[in-house]
């Protein structure tokens, strides 16, 4: 996160007019750059979603209830079944239009909308980072605790994909875990996906087609691939997030003013040594410089100077270590959704049933998205060497020689990527 800060600016959350980040017992809310068209196809897909990414939780849970009663007393995800197989007939039959004329416009608002509202919170975020104000990176009561911290994006992923809901649990944003976890639990429940699940595995494909509830079948993929969609873009902005709150925290207490630069001509330091080491954003950093401390070395004779990072190439994965926001996952969680709505659709017509051919649907358009991306990320990249891990914070420590073995090793042992020592007498 590239934002130039003054020294002399001393910026609180108390008196900035917008904060980035809101850290609360419940979760983190969090202001970043969207792509609007994304946030609006997951309207489309299930309203309500576009407002659930962007934070706008209360706007989002009502959109997404309002979806499922209007569409399940309309019939519209029946029709929708009925039409993709060719049985327009049964598709007109079907619908009920006391509720199907209730249904389009807030259809339609809720993409609008969550299309309108990104395009706000991007400005927004925009002049957040301009203003640059600190938030509170701890949050303990008696009921729980939260606190930024640097996590796996695919792993958030790899959680969801095992149950929708427990990638937020990961990420400590419980209210949103709370509901999709819960709704996930009730899609399963009434669309009989389960015993449809097991029966499939038995090769029971006819008797597995005819167990499943059609309407509540079809809402599988848009909430499915929508948990890990969430997960894994909230974890690689919460690490983000992580480097800029650590970076400030550094340059506050840690660019002392009266520090003896090395090189600069002073025949006074005697035995004293220079210990350079580099780091990566992370919790060790800050254990080292306090362990340090705590072993005699004052806070003003220890230089912590954040980096500012270059625009690397595009990464196809994000890590725990890098991340640029724009890997290969947005693409294909739509296409890996639209794939497997189709699949199931026409899994009631094929031999080998719903199941399989979503299961198919998914690998498929996930494929897809992942290799049309990867060719439209190509003129992007350059010979920029992919490092795994890169250095992001210089950390100089002016100590005495016998001090010096303590704090190289004390670096070692908080995972210092690199440590060497300077003697200039």
């Amino acid at each position: 996160m590239n934002i130039n800060t003054s020294k002399n600016k001393q910026s609180t959350g108390s008196s900035s007019r917008r904060q980035i980040a809101y850290l609360g017992i419940l979760g983190t809310s969090q202001l970043h750059l969207r792509n609007p068209c994304v946030i609006a196809w997951w309207s489309a897909a299930f309203p309500g979603l576009g407002h659930i990414l962007l934070a706008k939780y209360l706007r989002g849970f009502v959109l997404f209830i309002w979806e499922v009663v209007i569409n399940l007393n309309a019939h519209i995800n029946l029709a929708i079944l009925y039409t993709f197989t060719g049985r327009y007939q049964l598709a007109k039959e079907v619908l009920d239009t006391r509720w199907l004329l209730l249904y389009n416009a807030v259809y339609i608002f809720a993409i609008w909308d969550s299309y309108r509202t990104t395009v706000d919170v991007n400005n927004n975020y925009v002049l957040a980072a301009r203003e640059d104000a600190e938030i509170q990176s701890f949050r303990i009561n008696s009921l729980e605790i939260n606190y930024l911290d640097k996590r796996q994006p695919w792993v958030a992923a790899f959680w969801s994909l095992l149950m929708p809901g427990v990638g937020q649990l990961y990420l400590h944003r419980l209210v949103n875990a709370l509901f999709t976890l819960g709704w996930w639990i009730a899609i399963l429940y009434y669309s009989k996906a389960l015993p449809a699940i097991h029966l499939t595995f038995l090769g029971e494909f006819e008797q597995a087609k005819n167990i499943l509830d059609e309407h509540w079948t079809l809402n599988i993929s848009s909430v499915y691939l929508f948990g890990m969609y969430d997960a894994y873009v909230n974890t690689v902005e919460n690490n983000k997030l992580f480097d800029w709150e650590q970076a400030k925290f550094l340059k506050k207490h840690y660019q002392y003013d009266g520090f003896c630069i090395p090189g600069n001509t002073n025949p006074a330091r005697g035995d004293k040594v220079y210990i350079v080491s580099t780091f990566e954003h992370t919790i060790y950093l800050e254990k080292a410089i306090t362990a340090i401390q705590m072993n005699g070395i004052t806070k003003e004779a220890i230089l912590a100077v954040p980096m500012d990072k270059r625009n690397e190439k595009r990464k196809l994965f994000d890590t725990i270590h890098q991340s640029d926001g724009l890997s290969l996952i947005d693409l294909a969680t739509i296409f890996g959704t639209i794939l497997m709505l189709f699949g199931t659709i026409y899994g009631f017509v094929l031999k080998l049933g719903p199941i399989f051919w979503g299961l198919v649907g998914l690998v498929v358009g996930f494929a897809i998205g992942l290799i049309i991306k990867l060719l439209l990320l190509r003129k992007y990249n350059d010979n920029r060497q992919n490092y795994k891990k890169a250095t992001e914070v210089v950390l100089i420590i002016d100590c005495s020689e016998d001090k010096s073995e303590m704090v190289k090793d004390t670096l070692w042992n908080h995972h210092a990527l690199g440590v060497s020592k300077l003697d200039l007498n």
